[in-house]
């Protein structure tokens, strides 16, 4: 797992796309199904987690004035 979290949110998605699909055709030994999908929920859980710190991140923004101001960063509605 820890290696996992030293990628970049971007190299975590193309590893997780990767599994995804070679997962949904559906020829994978059921053995290596499950290391893959294991494999997926990790690199899920980095994704989530780094997209969660940007979030916290991007609550606040600077003004005008250098002081900091929060805003609320709304999701898909």
């Amino acid at each position: 797992m820890e290696q996992e979290n030293n990628l970049s949110f971007e190299e975590a998605m193309v590893k997780l796309e990767q599994i995804v699909e070679k997962l949904e055709k559906g020829d994978v030994p059921l053995e290596k199904a499950i290391t893959y999908y294991q494999e997926g929920m990790q690199l899920s859980k980095v994704c989530s987690d780094k997209l969660t710190e940007v979030q916290k991140k991007m609550t606040q923004i600077m003004n005008d004035h250098g002081e900091l101001e929060t805003f609320d960063v709304q999701g898909d509605e």
